[in-house]
């Protein structure tokens, strides 16, 4: 019987049939860039996987990949599944002590080190021993370099063929709920996975437009592995451009001209606010209210993104305000909001152009069946489903049904037209000191609707009402040594703080909203990877500071 074409199988096709096209663009610094065509991108891959099997790395072993986004991460992923191994990616933000855990957990055998901006305070998490390769564009390290080794190797010839069942990657979770775990995805679900995408018309560009996209959202993660990278393994019609700098970031976005544009909410919101600071938001409105000038402004303004030529826009990772989707649509951005989970391979529900924004997720991505448990949780059954958690037999036993579904730790609803809404986490349901729940995530995203919020989180364990800690956005947070800045921004919470109040139930209501000074960021480990709030982190910095901030006699305060 004839073995069905897995996503390494259609690599090969593509370098057989168009070894000449573009595939990457890689900036090399200075307005320089390489170009990797699919015959040279695949050759490299096979060279080092000659290595691979030279080194004798076993057939299933792990391999971990720590690196920024950049054409390496692709033809190092090519090369490892090539060899018969495993990936590991992990985050490039990720600190000494998660690098260790993740090398050691999956039991990494050698590690890729690529594009990275902190890897003096990193290094420290490689396990002593653990064979090191530097790839292209990774900082001076003692490993022997990926150039140096694909020139003298000769290339793996054939084929080399995967089962269906063959671990393909290990994808660790950014940890917004705790330590990271390994879902294993296997080549026979991702395969089948992005054939559902690809056969999906809603996720497809118009016929006669190329299908370009900048990938810089973490490859490490779900998202932008299965719907930018594995995507184009797959269909092979992609061209994928990767971003030099955060300082060169929109020059990156021009040069790519992308078609295709996915982020998460966060950075759209960065996007807006960045627009708002040069284009005051009463004079785009005017522009956007005038029939006579309203296309022309949203053109300029996405060109002012290098977002003018998209034509297929997404959201993802976490709920994004329906205000902030409803002012992409408005400048003419097709931008649709998503919902998917590492576990099902960011494949779950996706939204269309003609539901309002706010209502939902969207419904169910074709293959995928869902339904909501008594207590309020999404269960779903999807192509993408993981094999399983690595080294967690328990965890296995607890995150499915007795008929198959995954209990994905979300609590929704499915609305008449069969969209699902998200209420909230199962896990984040917190109880006051009156004995009643409140659920966080509805309340944050009111307050992150507001222009002035860039980043929100609701908690109150034990407290008589809940409270909301809010930071303002960067362009006002510059500005904070000056008491106008201040009272404007005291001003808006106190009239944010009523209108919210004025939308929740009795138990629900906000008695104290607290406006915080430094943001949530990567760094200072409050935020996951992909700009996740890490709740628990946060609850624990502000633990001490409580009671002072209930004690205050006004309901806005400052932290």
């Amino acid at each position: 019987m004839t073995q069905a074409k897995l996503i390494l199988d259609h690599v090969y096709a593509h370098e057989h049939a168009q070894p000449e096209r573009v595939w990457l663009t890689q900036p090399l610094g200075g307005g320089a860039v390489r170009e990797h065509t699919w015959g040279g991108a695949v050759d490299e891959a096979r060279r080092m996987a000659a290595h691979l099997h030279n080194l004798g790395v076993a057939p299933g072993a792990r391999i971990g990949l720590l690196s920024k986004n950049c054409a390496h991460f692709l033809i190092a992923e090519l090369a490892i599944w090539m060899a018969g191994g495993t990936t590991v990616a992990i985050f490039p933000t990720e600190t000494a002590d998660n690098i260790r855990h993740v090398l050691e957990h999956s039991e990494a055998c050698l590690l890729f080190v690529g594009k990275l901006d902190t890897w003096a305070q990193q290094v420290a998490g490689v396990p002593a021993g653990l064979p090191c390769i530097a790839l292209p564009l990774a900082p001076t390290t003692p490993f022997e370099r990926w150039d140096a080794i694909v020139a003298r190797t000769a290339p793996l010839a054939g084929r080399p063929r995967r089962a269906a069942d063959d671990l393909a990657m290990i994808c660790y979770t950014s940890g917004s709920t705790g330590e990271p775990k390994g879902v294993m995805h296997s080549f026979g679900r991702i395969t089948r996975t992005v054939d559902c995408m690809l056969a999906d018309p809603e996720r497809q560009v118009p016929e006669g437009v190329p299908w370009r996209t900048l990938s810089y959202l973490p490859l490490a993660h779900i998202y932008e592995r299965a719907v930018v990278a594995c995507r184009c393994l797959q269909a092979g019609d992609g061209h994928i451009f990767f971003s030099e700098s955060l300082e060169t970031f929109i020059d990156d976005v021009k040069r790519a001209r992308p078609t295709v544009f996915v982020s998460v909410p966060r950075l759209w919101l960065k996007f807006q606010q960045g627009v708002l600071q040069t284009l005051p938001a009463a004079t785009l409105d005017a522009l956007l209210d005038d029939p006579a000038t309203s296309a022309s402004t949203g053109r300029k303004v996405l060109a002012s993104l290098g977002l003018e030529q998209v034509c297929r826009a997404a959201s993802g990772s976490a709920p994004i305000a329906p205000a902030l989707l409803a002012w992409y649509r408005r400048l003419g951005l097709p931008l649709i909001e998503g919902y998917g989970m590492t576990e099902d391979f960011a494949y779950s529900h996706r939204a269309t152009l003609n539901h309002v924004p706010g209502s939902g997720v969207g419904v169910p991505c074709p293959g995928v069946q869902v339904r909501i448990a008594s207590d309020g949780e999404v269960l779903i059954k999807s192509p993408g489903q993981l094999v399983g958690y690595h080294k967690r037999p328990d965890l296995d036993a607890a995150a499915f049904t007795e008929d198959g579904y995954f209990r994905t730790g979300d609590r929704g609803e499915l609305a008449p037209d069969g969209q699902l809404r998200l209420t909230g986490r199962v896990k984040e349901l917190f109880k006051t000191a009156k004995g009643k729940y409140v659920a966080p995530a509805p309340i944050e995203g009111r307050l992150n609707a507001h222009p002035m919020v860039e980043q929100a989180m609701v908690s109150g364990v034990g407290q008589p009402q809940p409270y909301a800690l809010v930071v303002p956005a960067e362009g006002l947070r510059a500005r904070l040594d000056d008491a106008q800045v201040r009272d404007r921004i005291e001003s808006a919470m106190h009239r944010l703080l009523d209108e919210v109040n004025a939308s929740l139930a009795a138990h629900e209501r906000l008695q104290r909203l607290v406006i915080a000074r430094e943001p949530w960021s990567v760094e200072n480990g409050c935020l996951t990877p992909t700009m996740k709030i890490k709740r628990s982190r946060i609850e624990a910095a502000a633990a001490g500071q409580v009671e002072a901030w209930y004690a205050e006699p006004g309901p806005v305060v400052w932290a």
